[in-house]
C-alpha cells in the first residue's frame, strides 16, 4: 500500500474553514469523534489571536453553564470544542455577533449534528456555516488528487485511468478506514481495540447525551446488524423483526446513529423515471474500518469466497464519494436507485443542472457487458441528460462498453485529477 511521510492533512477541509471565517461570524466544524476536528481548527487558528475553550473539560464546562454570557465574551476568535456539551452557549454567542458582527468571531466544532439537539435553544440562522468533517479520504491519506467528481463531470466517458492497485490493498483499505488513531496504528490487534473503544464510548457517552437510552445493548446489536448489512436498503420493520424492537424504537436509534456521524442515510432516487421505484434509502457506516471491525472482518476474510468484500467496498466507495461532495467545484447529490423490479444503481450523482452520473461497485477485478445493464436502463430514460454509467472494478484498466458506458478501477476515485 502506498504510504506518505507524516500524518495525513485535512486540506480540503483546512480552506473550506478559512474561507468561512474570513467572512462568517460563526463557523461549526462538525462531524465523528476522533476525526481531526481540533488538530484542524488548530491548523486554521495558528497565527490569530485565540481564545480556546474545551467543553470536555467539565471545569470548563461548569464554567460556560454558570455563566455563558461571561464565557464567550472575547473581542478575537474564540475556539470553543465540543459544543454539544452546552448548547446552552449558542443564545450567547448569538447575542455577541448581533452587538458586534465582525466576520471570524467564533469557531465551534461539535461531535454530534448541532442542529438536532433536542436542548438546543437556537440555530444562529444566517449567522452561522456548518463544515461538516468526516475520517480522511483516501487522496489525504496518500497525498493524491481526490477529484474524481469532477473530472467525471468534466470528461464523462472520456475519463480514463490505470492503477497498479491490486486487488488485496482495497480490503486493506477497508479495513484500515480513515480515522487517524486508526491509521497510525499499524498494528492489526491494536486497531480493532480503537474501533471497539471507539464504538462502546460513542454508545455509552455521545448517544446517552443525545437521549437517555437506557438499554445499550439494544443500541449495540442494532449497529452491529447493520455493519453485517452495508449497503443493503435500511428497513426499519425488517430490523425490529430481528432484534425484538418495535419500529419506531428502531427509527429513534437509527437517526441517533445518524446525529453522532456513524452511519449515513443514502436516500433514493427517482425523478418520476418509473412509478415502479423504491423510496426506501440505503445505509452506509461512515468509516469502513468501523463497519468491518464490527462484523469480525480482516483483509485475508473480506476476499474469501463468501466474505464481505462486495457490500463493505460498495459502502468505502459511496462514503469516498460523500467526502468529495464537500469540496468539489461540481455542485453534487448523492443518491442510489433501486426499483421493485430489481433494478439497481449503486450511486447515482446529479448536479444542479440535472444531469447525471450513475455508478456501480463491483469487487471483481473483470467486467462484462451484462455489468452495465441497470445503467443502461437510467441511460435509455434519462436521453441528454445522462453523461455516463460507471462499473467501478477493482482490476488495472479502464474499458469502453459502448457509448457512455465505461469500467474504470476503483482507485480513480481518490488518483484521477480534474483535467
Amino acid at each position: 500500500m502506498q504510504t506518505r511521510l507524516g500524518p495525513p492533512h485535512p486540506r480540503h477541509a483546512e480552506a473550506a474553514v478559512a474561507d468561512a471565517l474570513a467572512d462568517t461570524r460563526v463557523v461549526l466544524v462538525n462531524g465523528a469523534r476522533q476525526s481531526g476536528k481540533s488538530t484542524l481548527v488548530r491548523l486554521v487558528a495558528k497565527g490569530r489571536e485565540t481564545e480556546w475553550r474545551d467543553l470536555d473539560a467539565s471545569l470548563m464546562r461548569q464554567a460556560a453553564l454558570s455563566d455563558p454570557d461571561g464565557f464567550v465574551d472575547y473581542p478575537g476568535l474564540m475556539v470553543i470544542d465540543e459544543i454539544q456539551r452546552a448548547p446552552e452557549l449558542l443564545l450567547s454567542i448569538k447575542s455577541q455577533v448581533d452587538s458586534d458582527p465582525r466576520p471570524g468571531r467564533f469557531l465551534l466544532t461539535g461531535s454530534a449534528r448541532v442542529l438536532g439537539l433536542r436542548a438546543l435553544p437556537d440555530t444562529l440562522v444566517g449567522r452561522m456555516e456548518t463544515i461538516e468533517l468526516w475520517p480522511f479520504s483516501q487522496g489525504e491519506i496518500d497525498g493524491s488528487p481526490d477529484a474524481f467528481i469532477d473530472a467525471v463531470f468534466a470528461q464523462g466517458e472520456d475519463i480514463r485511468h490505470s492503477t497498479a492497485v491490486p486487488r488485496a490493498e482495497y480490503a486493506d483499505r477497508i479495513v484500515r478506514g480513515g480515522f487517524p488513531e486508526a491509521i497510525a496504528r499499524t498494528n492489526d490487534k491494536r486497531r480493532r481495540s480503537f474501533f471497539d473503544s471507539y464504538v462502546g464510548d460513542l454508545i455509552a457517552r455521545d448517544i446517552r447525551q443525545l437521549s437517555e437510552i437506557e438499554r445499550t445493548t439494544e443500541m449495540r446489536a442494532l449497529v452491529r446488524m447493520l455493519a453485517a448489512r452495508s449497503g443493503q436498503l435500511l428497513v426499519p420493520t425488517a430490523l425490529g423483526n430481528d432484534l425484538g424492537l418495535g419500529t419506531n424504537t428502531i427509527k429513534r436509534y437509527i437517526s441517533l446513529l445518524e446525529e453522532v456521524y456513524l452511519i449515513k442515510r443514502i436516500p433514493s432516487w427517482s425523478r418520476n423515471l418509473s412509478n415502479r421505484a423504491t423510496m426506501t434509502p440505503k445505509v452506509a457506516f461512515v468509516d469502513s474500518g468501523i463497519a468491518a471491525s464490527l462484523i469480525g472482518a480482516d483483509p485475508r476474510s473480506l476476499l474469501r469466497p463468501g466474505g464481505q468484500f462486495g457490500p463493505l467496498l460498495e459502502g468505502f466507495v459511496l462514503m469516498e464519494l460523500a467526502r468529495q461532495i464537500g469540496w468539489a467545484s461540481e455542485e453534487v447529490s448523492m443518491f442510489h436507485y433501486r426499483t421493485k423490479d430489481q433494478v439497481e444503481v449503486d450511486a447515482v450523482l446529479e448536479n444542479r443542472r440535472g444531469e447525471v452520473v450513475a455508478i456501480e461497485v463491483k469487487a471483481a477485478s473483470t467486467v462484462g457487458a451484462d455489468d452495465f445493464r441497470h445503467l443502461r436502463h437510467l441511460a435509455e430514460r434519462l436521453g441528454d441528460e445522462f453523461i455516463v454509467g460507471i462499473v467501478l472494478h477493482t482490476g488495472a484498466q479502464t474499458l469502453s462498453f459502448g457509448p457512455k458506458m465505461v469500467a474504470v478501477p476503483v482507485s480513480a476515485v481518490w488518483e484521477v485529477p480534474n483535467a
